[in-house]
C-alpha cells in the first residue's frame, strides 16, 4: 500500500510539472466593438467550451489530463470508488449538446458519447470500467466541469455509458452564470481549436492553433446571425456567417411545416417513388440516424406554400449556394471548408476536409427517387429551391473522396438534405 501512495504522488506530481495554462481574451472589430460570448471546439480532440463576456478563459495543457477540478458541485459521481458500476449526474446550464469523455491516468480517451440534452440536471449509468484512475470531463453549451473517478472492478467487461433521462431544473438552479467565472478546456499542444463569436445579433469564426497567452481578435461584418434559431418542433440549429450570409450549422430536422401542418413520414418504397406532394424520412427509416444527420426530404416539401425553414429564414435558392461556393473559391475547393473533418461521420479518407467555414457539411446521403437508400457515411445532398425542369431540381452533392462542393440536378422524388438560410 505504501508504494502505491508513493506512485499516485509521483503521478500528480509529474502532470503539475508539466501542466501549462494559456489565458485567451476575445476582442472585436468591424459592426461590433465588444464580444459577447464565444463557443470554442477543439477540433483535434473533440470538446467544447462556451466563455461569455466578464469570464477567463484559460486552456490547460500537459502531457496528459492535468489540473482538473476535482470537486466541482455541479457533477456527482457515486458510487466513488466504484466496483461495477456508478451513475454520473450533473447540471446542464443550457439547452445543446453535451460531450462526456472519460480518460485514463496517461490522458487517453477511453470513451465519449454526445447529447443533445435540455436545461436541467442530467444522469449517465457507466459500467465495465476497468481498475484502474479515470477523468471525466463534460463540456456543454455554457459549461464545462470535471472529476476524478477511481474504478476498482476487477472483472472484465465491456465499458458502456448509458443515458439515464433528465429532471427538469430548479429555479434555485437557473441563476448559475455569475458575473465572473473562469472556464477551462483541457488542451494538447498543436491542437485546432476554432472560435465561434457572437455580438448581438453578429457572428465570426476564427480558426487558430494557439501557442501561449494571446487574444482572440473577431472581424464582425454587418451580418446579423444569431447564434441559434429554433424550428416548429422546438429543435434548436446554430448558426454560422460565411461571407454575406447566415446559414444553419445543421441539417434541418422538423417534421412539421412552419404553419404547425404536419409533413408525412413515408416509410414504404413503392410509395415514395410515386407521390408528388411533401414527404419526410429518417435515413434507413431509423429515427435514430435523424439525431446526427437531419431528416431526408422530397423536393415537394422544400417548396410547399406553408414553409420548411423557421419564419424569418428559407430553403437556399441555386443563386445562394452559387454565392456560398464563388465566395469559398468556387466548387472545386469549397467542398473541403465545408465538410466536417476526420472520419467520425465521414468515411475514409474525407479528402482535405478542414470545415473551416463552420458549416459542418455530413455525409447523411440519401433516398433515390425508386425509395431506396443511398451509402450514409460517403456522400451528402442538398436540396435548393430552384427547379431545373419539369422532373428535375438543382442540388449539391459532396463526398469522401474529393474536395468539390458539385451543382447537380436530381429527381425531384429523391429525398435529401435540408439547410436554412436567413432571409
Amino acid at each position: 500500500m505504501e508504494k502505491l501512495y508513493i506512485f499516485m504522488i509521483t503521478i500528480f506530481a509529474t502532470a503539475n510539472i508539466y501542466a501549462q495554462t494559456y489565458t485567451i481574451s476575445f476582442a472585436a472589430t468591424g459592426t461590433a466593438t465588444t464580444v459577447d460570448s464565444v463557443k470554442v471546439e477543439n477540433l483535434t480532440h473533440p470538446a467544447t467550451a462556451t466563455w461569455h463576456a466578464g469570464d477567463v478563459f484559460q486552456l490547460v495543457l500537459g502531457t496528459g489530463i492535468n489540473e482538473v477540478r476535482i470537486n466541482d458541485d455541479n457533477l456527482i459521481v457515486f458510487p466513488n470508488p466504484m466496483q461495477g458500476q456508478a451513475e454520473i449526474s450533473f447540471y446542464a446550464r443550457q439547452t445543446g449538446n453535451a460531450c462526456l469523455s472519460i480518460y485514463d491516468i496517461a490522458g487517453k480517451e477511453v470513451l465519449q458519447t454526445e447529447n443533445k440534452l435540455m436545461q436541467g440536471t442530467q444522469k449517465y449509468q457507466l459500467t465495465g470500467l476497468k481498475q484502474g484512475m479515470y477523468f471525466i470531463h463534460i463540456s456543454g453549451n455554457g459549461y464545462f466541469y470535471t472529476a476524478k473517478l477511481i474504478s476498482q472492478n476487477t472483472t472484465a467487461s465491456e465499458t458502456i455509458i448509458k443515458y439515464l433521462g433528465s429532471e427538469k431544473p430548479e429555479v434555485a438552479l437557473t441563476g448559475l452564470k455569475s458575473t465572473s467565472a473562469t472556464v477551462t478546456m483541457p488542451h494538447t499542444t498543436g491542437d485546432n481549436l476554432r472560435f465561434n463569436g457572437y455580438a448581438a445579433n453578429h457572428s465570426a469564426i476564427v480558426n487558430d492553433v494557439p501557442t501561449g497567452s494571446k487574444t482572440i481578435t473577431f472581424a464582425f461584418t454587418s451580418t446579423k446571425c444569431p447564434p441559434t434559431l429554433t424550428d416548429i418542433d422546438g429543435n434548436t440549429y446554430n448558426t454560422v456567417s460565411i461571407g454575406s450570409q447566415c446559414w444553419t450549422r445543421e441539417n434541418l430536422n422538423t417534421t412539421k411545416y412552419s404553419n404547425g401542418n404536419a409533413i408525412p413520414n413515408v416509410t414504404d418504397s413503392i410509395t415514395w417513388a410515386f407521390i408528388n406532394t411533401g414527404a419526410y424520412c429518417d435515413y434507413g427509416n431509423t429515427a435514430s440516424n435523424s439525431t446526427t444527420y437531419g431528416r431526408l426530404y422530397i423536393f415537394y416539401t422544400v417548396v410547399d406554400a406553408r414553409g420548411l425553414c423557421p419564419i424569418g429564414w428559407h430553403v437556399p435558392s441555386d443563386s445562394d449556394w452559387t454565392t456560398l461556393t464563388t465566395f469559398l473559391g468556387g466548387e472545386s475547393v469549397a467542398g473541403h471548408k465545408l465538410k466536417e473533418a476526420g472520419i467520425t461521420h465521414w468515411a475514409s479518407p474525407n479528402t482535405g476536409a478542414t470545415n473551416e467555414t463552420g458549416f459542418t457539411a455530413l455525409p447523411g446521403s440519401n433516398r433515390f427517387f425508386d425509395g431506396y437508400f443511398g451509402n450514409i457515411g460517403i456522400d451528402g445532398f442538398w436540396w435548393s429551391s430552384t427547379e431545373n425542369d419539369a422532373i428535375n431540381t438543382w442540388s449539391r452533392y459532396v463526398n469522401n473522396n474529393d474536395s468539390n462542393f458539385y451543382r447537380m440536378y436530381f429527381n425531384k422524388n429523391n429525398g435529401f438534405s435540408v439547410r436554412c438560410v436567413r432571409d
